[in-house]
């Protein structure tokens, strides 16, 4: 593949690299191969993935509702997103079609999203040098003419002309496809648009730091926009952190919070459900994943914002102290006890008292804590006289609080009264596509930190951590590139040998692994199936699957088109009985595109 892949490229004139028409014509033929209807199931796949063929114009309704419902802006950032993430899964399939080669799988994005029926991409520069790249020094530059958009269209049709762009899904899509194999945040931004009343539209794509009034578009990764604040009130979340050639905005303790897969989207619109009222609020998610920093949003995005939000960490208090921290001491209750001083809920009075790790506290403390929920009051130690508190607990636990409850470890009529608005945090590893936006807010963070510009990472570096399976999560993230920027040269760019050298387990992707059906020319031939090795099989089903039940479900459903139905042959075909085979159609029910009625 390497010298296919050279064959693609030519040197411009910025030394980048650059296709010429020649390459996309092969790469559409190619992605054509992978587009198939199945007529019994009713499916439509585009690498083993199922698409919707969609009246268009019922899909241009609904954008119109969507506007007059919550407004332009709202709306396009709502599209965009999407537009992103539609465009990192399109990258991933890409990728694995490229067998692991950045620059080619780059020149799959343009004609991928022309097969999804959005637009026609034609090159603007009269010599076809319509994107210019190189992967390993992070340089991107891209700029097309976009023919017979359908978002344009749909906005003259329904809205009329418009002040801003509309083609939202499109530089969406752009965004993330190309921000997913770069490894570094590429930003798109259409520039002329038939929407406003252009002859054309037109999109250009660098990298975020090259753009120098970018805060606009980067709306969309930014959690103010999504989450609003309560009665009207302006807050300030910035979420994304741009490199220094941007105008910085100004940044809080909240800066880490970033992310734009539908997995934090999720976590996100839920906090924006119970941020204005006064309910006890559980956040669930192993270590790491940024549960402070989601209490810390939550509270201010609510009404007690003015008031304090104060935070413990239930583990780090030693047994014997957790109830004069939580609820405070009287002069002489102890030795040593030589003041008064209020506890954590007396200074928390009127805000937010955020409990982390709350399945450490011991079991006389958890008593005590039910009493203050309950009753709204507490008694210092030492004291008689009870003070009444007004406080919104916050709780967060890494250990599943039914086990603990089960294990006599976890008192029950707490577990019930703290799980009035559980929110659980999805790992790293199940929003990859918000690695790159982080790496961009670390490796800024710290290079700032440490006077030390750095120019990014390597390709390689990138796919390492979009490969790895973050034990550690978020703070594992931030740790390694911390280390990364230590251990870099200035001005040099951060590889893999700068980022793992903690002990990390690292997974190796093979990239091999290549349908022969999707060789179009001679000098691409797939390895022969015989050599094909079960772990490299079983790794390329899972990137192109959606997990274990769609695998082990297509395999069920080839077994029975296979033996057409018959279920003992399907069973000789999988070396199972034919009772375990009717044990997995039962948990699915129906195999999708043979009826339960056609088995035999």
């Amino acid at each position: 593949m390497q010298k296919s892949s050279s064959a693609m490229k030519t040197e411009s004139r910025a030394g980048l690299s650059s296709p010429q028409s020649s390459t996309f014509e092969l790469v559409r033929r190619r992605l054509a191969q992978h587009l198939r209807f199945d007529p019994e199931s009713g499916q439509i796949l585009l690498f083993d993935q199922r698409m919707l063929l969609f009246h268009g114009f019922s899909f241009a309704t609904l954008r119109q509702e969507l506007v007059e419902q919550v407004g332009l802006d709202r709306a396009r950032e709502m599209f965009t997103r999407l537009g992103y993430q539609q465009g990192v899964a399109d990258s991933d399939r890409a990728r694995v079609l490229a067998k692991g080669d950045v620059a080619l799988a780059l020149m799959h994005g343009p004609p991928l999203r022309e097969m999804e029926g959005f637009v026609r991409n034609r090159p603007i520069d009269p010599l076809d040098d319509s994107l210019r790249f190189n992967p390993e020094q992070g340089q991107f530059w891209g700029a097309f003419h976009m023919a017979y958009s359908w978002e344009a269209e749909a906005h003259v049709q329904h809205l009329g002309l418009s002040g801003v762009p509309a083609c939202w899904l499109t530089t969406g899509y752009a965004t993330g496809y190309s921000t997913a194999l770069m490894g570094r945040p590429i930003l798109w931004r259409e520039q002329e648009c038939v929407a406003m009343g252009h002859l054309q539209c037109r999109i250009f794509g660098k990298p975020l730091e090259e753009w120098h009034d970018a805060t606009e578009d980067l709306r969309f990764f930014q959690i103010e926009n999504f989450v609003s604040a309560p009665h009207g009130r302006s807050v300030t979340i910035p979420v994304v952190e741009a490199p220094t050639p941007l105008p910085a905005p100004s940044r809080s303790s909240f800066g880490a919070l970033v992310g734009a897969s539908a997995a934090f989207n999720a976590v996100v619109h839920l906090l924006r459900r119970v941020a204005d009222t006064d309910a006890t609020v559980l956040f669930l998610g192993e270590s790491g994943v940024g549960k402070e920093l989601f209490s810390r949003t939550l509270h201010a995005i609510s009404p007690r914002a003015p008031k304090p939000l104060v935070a413990v960490n239930c583990a780090a208090i030693p047994a014997d102290l957790v109830e004069a921290e939580l609820f405070g001491v009287e002069k002489g209750a102890f030795t040593g006890a030589i003041a008064s001083r209020p506890g954590r809920f007396e200074r928390a009075n009127g805000g937010t008292l955020f409990l982390d790790e709350v399945s450490s506290l011991p079991l006389p403390a958890q008593g005590r804590l039910l009493r203050v929920l309950q009753e709204g009051e507490i008694e210092r130690v030492g004291d008689i006289r009870v003070r009444k508190v007004n406080v919104r607990i916050v709780a967060a636990a890494n250990r599943d609080l039914r086990s603990e409850v089960a294990a006599g470890r976890f008192r029950e009529d707490l577990f019930f009264r703290l799980n009035v608005f559980p929110i659980e945090i999805p790992p790293l590893r199940e929003r990859r596509e918000d690695i790159p936006l982080l790496v961009n807010l670390f490796l800024d963070r710290y290079a700032q930190r440490m006077r030390k510009p750095v120019r990014g990472l390597t390709i390689a570096a990138s796919q390492m951590l979009r490969d790895y399976d973050w034990p550690g999560n978020v703070r594992e993230l931030e740790n390694l590139l911390e280390r990364a920027v230590i251990l870099v040269e200035p001005s040099g760019m951060i590889d893999v040998q700068h980022l793992f050298r903690g002990g990390e387990v690292v997974r190796t992707p093979s990239f091999a692994l290549f349908d022969r059906s999707a060789s179009t020319d001679e000098g691409d031939r797939s390895e022969p199936a015989e050599n094909v090795s079960i772990d490299r099989l079983i790794e390329r089903l899972l990137t192109i699957a959606g997990g274990f039940e769609e695998i082990e479900s297509r395999i069920l459903r080839f077994a029975l088109d296979r033996s057409r139905g018959n279920l003992s042959a399907a069973a000789r075909l999988l070396k199972l009985r034919r009772g375990q085979v009717e044990y997995r159609l039962k948990r699915y029910e129906q195999v999708p595109g043979l009826p339960t009625a056609e088995l035999r």
